[in-house]
This record gives C-alpha cells, structure tokens and sequence, in this order.
C-alpha cells in the first residue's frame, strides 16, 4: 500500500497496498521525482489495436456539491505563461509510447486545465481482451484512500467530536506508547509506529489465502508485535499503521462504520457514484472495471522487495507473464488503501479537497498548512500532511497529491491550486519490471506536456 510506491505520485506515490512518496522503493508512494532513473525497457504486454485515443472534449469539470462553504482562494492568478497549450495528439502519442516501455496492459490519464478535459487511454483492462480501459472503469486505488480517511478526521475535528492533538490512546487501547502519539502525528506519518505491510507474514498469507477478509486488529497486532522505529515526532516514516489506527478512530468519534462515513460525509455530497470503501468479504469491482496485474508474490508491492535480475529479464521477454492481482482481498488495507473508484471520480475528489469544498475555511486553511518536510535537511523537498503530500517541481508547477499501490495497480492524483491543473494517472500492472511504480514513472513525462519550460527525466533510457 505504498502511496504506495498509497498507495499512495509526485514522490509519495505510496507503495505498500496503500500508497506513500519518496523517491526510495518507500518513497515511491508519493515521490514526484523518484521515478526518473531507470532502463530502456523493450516489448510491451499491449495487444494489437488496443490503443484508444485521446479525448478533448472542452468541457468544464464536473462540478463537487459539499455541505461544506468553499474556501476563496488565496493563491495568485497563474502566469500566462506556466501551462503549455495541450495538444491530445501529442499527448496520447507520449503516454501511449511510456506505457509500452513500462509494459503496463493498460494506463488512463485524465487531464483537466483551464483549456478543457483530456484523455489519453491505451492498452486494455483485461490481458488477452482488447478493451480499452476509460476514465469511468472501476480500479483499487490504493493508498489514495488516505486522502479520504484525513478528510473525515478532519472533518470530525471541525465538527468537534475529537481534537487532532488528542492522543490515541483515548480512542484505541493498547498502542504503543499511544499516550504519546497524537491524531495529527498519525495523520502525518511522525508516530514511529511498525508498518504491518512490511511484515513477511503479512505477503505469505495474502498469497496462500488471497480471498481472506482481514480485520484492522490482525493488522495492528502485527504492527505491535514489532517496537516502534523512533518516538512520536522524532521523524516521518510513512506507514500504513497509522491509517489503519485512524479508520478506528473515526468510527468510534463518528458513531458509525467508516464506509458508512465517507458515503454520507464524502461520497454522496460529491456525487462520486463510482467510489465505495467495499465490505471486508467483498473481493469483487463494481462493472466495468480493469483487472490489476504484478509480476510475482505480494511481498514486491507491500514490502518493496526488489525483482532479481533473472525475475527482470525474464518478465521483459515475455516468459514470466504477471500475475491477476484483481480479485485479491484488500481488507488487510482498509482507511489507508482498500477503496475502489474511478478516474473521473477521483479528479472531483482531489479537486474538491484541496479547493475547500469538504472542510470549512479555517479548517480547510489547516489542512493545506499541514504538510511538512519529510527531510529536515531538505525543507523545500516532499512533505507529507494530513493525508496528503505536497511538492513544487518547477518555478511556477506544485500540486497537492497522493499516490496508491497494492497489488494489481498503481495511481495517482494531484491538483495544482495555482494553475488549475488536476491530474489523475492510473494502471494495471503494479511495477514494471525494473521495479518502478507505473503511473508514476509516467508523471514526469506527463506533467513535461503540461507545464512550460518544465524538463523532468523520464527515466525511459
């Protein structure tokens, strides 16, 4: 749930069924930048003609319906100059060209700026199936459920039903120094708390018993069986712990069950009809949806696991074919990666929030303020906030983002306040075979046809 490799995207795409940043394996769930260096990777698990095109259609975005009263804007109008003029030819030639290198079955980019709604689809949602995947397919997104778990916390704190500096143990008993550890050290990733995701046990279960429900307390108790990795805000380390602990919590504040609370809190005034957080047995997707590929055990998603250079070369020729991941159970993952949605619903989503359609002004005010570096040494780097991360990768380019990765998939979203950009980039097939996080591996090269003057490495050879 990296943010994975959440999991969650710029550099926290989140790995580890959940998703996370950082340009390390870990980092990958959320890094902006972390996938940039990698080899030349030759064929393609794509089938013949499964290319779709790129849309422009020119319409405005689906507008967000929240309770909540939106925040005026605080940022500066953009430069004329920081977006390039989308070309969808051009756009859908360099995805569909990256996708190929990184042997994805399919990826979907939805792109939205000022200049309208575009589209780039290749590939198919099924291998040995030419059906071209859309922005409304169903797929696990991952550790991009973390931005939804801090909503409703945050939510929550505005309503006064907790406070994000009380400590956890006043909502779950038996954590770990949790008298110590606060809400919004959880929401930050500073508790030090073990990463249940990096267990082994953990990736040997899901693989023997791959259909098995799993409770959010069979996560924990892996997570305490392990002593903490530093004291609560000693450091940032992203782990799933956290978000697990933070489900708990918010069903015990909000008196319900969490699906319950993101379908009336979240869900329904969004009208994101795609999105659900699906019973712990439920291991089907709600039609249409994409099957989810990865080459070999669950350990080389939730733990990071480097893929040999035997197990590279021979996924690359086409003899070690990806495993279907689709049907898998992600209870393991619950508040930090178990949701499922689609492309269009997640652009409303990430655009809503960090516009201020869910929280309230002074609330909304907190949450934008929240991410903080991950890297003390480098205070203009990747930090990570209340379930979200937050990078400038240009002089006039920054988003607000979040990354997902379990087994099957890896996505991302993002949106870019000062230029109203949103950007959501999801496939199939969880690494490729050097072992980079797909969707983000085609970031950089995205984001280069959106951005003026903007140069990232692709990391393509």
């Amino acid at each position: 749930m990296r943010n994975s490799r959440s999991d969650g995207a710029p550099n926290h795409a989140q790995r580890r069924g959940g998703a996370r940043p950082g340009t390390s394996r870990t980092g990958r769930r959320t890094a902006l930048l972390a996938p940039c260096a990698a080899l030349l990777i030759a064929g393609c698990l794509l089938p013949p003609g499964a290319s779709a095109a790129v849309l422009a259609d020119g319409s405005a975005p689906p507008s967000a319906t929240a309770t909540a009263p939106s925040v005026p804007s605080t940022f500066s109008a953009p430069a004329p100059s920081a977006l390039n003029p989308i070309d969808p030819a051009a756009l859908q030639a360099v995805v569909e060209r990256e996708a190929k290198k990184l042997m994805v079955p399919g990826a979907v980019v939805l792109l939205r700026t000022p200049q309208g709604t575009f589209r780039a689809l290749t590939g198919t949602t099924e291998l040995g199936a030419a059906q071209p995947p859309t922005t409304g397919d169903h797929f696990r997104i991952a550790s991009n459920t973390k931005t939804m778990t801090a909503a409703l916390i945050t939510l929550l704190a505005q309503d006064g039903e907790l406070r994000l500096s009380d400590p956890v143990s006043a909502y779950v008993a038996s954590v770990p120094d949790g008298e110590h550890i606060t809400v919004a050290q959880l929401l930050k990733m500073r508790s030090g708390l073990y990463n249940f995701t990096n267990a082994p046990e953990l990736a040997a279960s899901m693989d023997s018993d791959p259909g098995k429900a799993r409770t959010p307390q069979e996560m924990l108790d892996i997570a305490f069986e392990r002593p903490p990795n530093f004291a609560p805000e000693a450091s940032y380390e992203y782990s799933n712990t956290n978000y697990v602990l933070l489900g708990l919590i918010a069903e015990k504040a909000g008196g319900h069950p969490l699906a319950q609370q993101f379908q009336d809190r979240l869900f329904a005034p969004l009208r994101l009809k795609g999105t659900a957080l699906p019973a712990a047995a439920d291991t089907s997707l709600p039609a249409p949806y994409a099957h989810g590929y990865m080459y070999g055990g669950s350990a080389y998603a939730l733990a990071d696991q480097p893929y040999p250079a035997d197990m590279q070369a021979e996924a690359r020729s086409g003899k070690l074919r990806p495993v279907d991941y689709t049907h898998q159970n992600p209870s393991y993952a619950g508040a930090a990666g178990a949701a499922v949605s689609t492309a269009d619903d997640l652009a409303t989503w990430i655009e809503a929030l960090v516009t201020g359609k869910v929280l309230d002004t002074a609330f909304q005010r907190q949450w934008l303020d929240s991410p903080q570096a991950e890297d003390p040494a480098a205070p203009d780097g990747q930090k990570y906030g209340y379930g979200i991360a937050y990078q400038r990768f240009g002089p006039n380019a920054s988003m607000y983002y979040h990354g997902g990765e379990l087994p099957g998939f890896n996505s991302f979203i993002g949106h870019d306040p000062d230029n109203d950009v949103t950007l959501v980039i999801w496939t199939n097939l969880t690494l490729s075979p050097d072992g980079r996080t797909t969707a983000q591996a085609l970031l950089p090269t995205v984001l280069n046809q959106v951005y003026a003057g903007l140069d990232l490495p692709t990391g393509t050879g």
